[in-house]
Formats: structure tokens, C-alpha cells, sequence
């Protein structure tokens, strides 16, 4: 009777086996279907993956530093070029309106 026990078990340890076997590649395959499906979502909604995301974060970085940098740059060239003005340069003075029309002959009445 041990030998036909033994059977019975030997044939019961395949049939688990194979259906391990079997379970595990149903899983694989419902993984696969699933990460299709959702990398197919994900496409339809135009979603940035992580790698572009990151370069054009650190492009954005560098653009914003180059930014700064010429900022600073062109605010060293206007000083530069714009000295101050010395103290001693002369100012325009208007004339009051006053003076202006005491200085015009009045008009002959006819």
C-alpha cells in the first residue's frame, strides 16, 4: 500500500506543479496585458515619462542660471556705459511766461 500511496502522491506533486507552472505564466500574461494597457492610457493622455521630465527640468535649470548670468551682465555694460553725470554740468533754466510777454510789443488797435 506505501507504493500506491506513493504514487498518488508523486502524481498529485506533478499536477501542483504544473499548475504552479501554469498559474505563473497566466500571471505573466495578465502582466503584460495590464502593463500594455495601461502604457496605452498613458500615451493617450500624453503623459511625460520620468527621463524627458528630467531633462527638461535640468535644461530649464541651465536656461534660468544662462538668464541670470546675462542679466547681470548687460546691468555691468548699461553702468558702463551710462557713468554718472558730474555734479558740475549746467542746467537749463526756462524763462518764466511772465518775461516772455513783457518782452513782446504790444499790438498797434486799429
Amino acid at each position: 500500500m506505501t507504493t500506491a500511496s506513493t504514487r498518488v502522491f508523486d502524481e498529485l506533486a506533478k499536477i501542483m506543479t504544473n499548475a504552479a507552472g501554469a498559474a505563473q505564466g497566466a500571471r505573466r500574461e495578465v502582466d503584460t496585458l495590464i502593463k500594455t494597457q495601461i502604457e496605452r492610457v498613458l500615451n493617450d493622455l500624453e503623459v511625460v515619462k520620468r527621463d524627458e521630465f528630467e531633462a527638461v527640468k535640468e535644461m530649464a535649470a541651465k536656461a534660468r542660471q544662462e538668464n541670470d548670468e546675462l542679466s547681470t551682465r548687460i546691468a555691468k555694460l548699461e553702468k558702463a556705459a551710462n557713468p554718472a553725470k558730474p555734479s558740475t554740468a549746467k542746467k537749463a533754466v526756462k524763462k518764466p511766461a511772465a518775461r516772455k510777454a513783457a518782452k513782446k510789443p504790444a499790438k498797434k488797435a486799429t
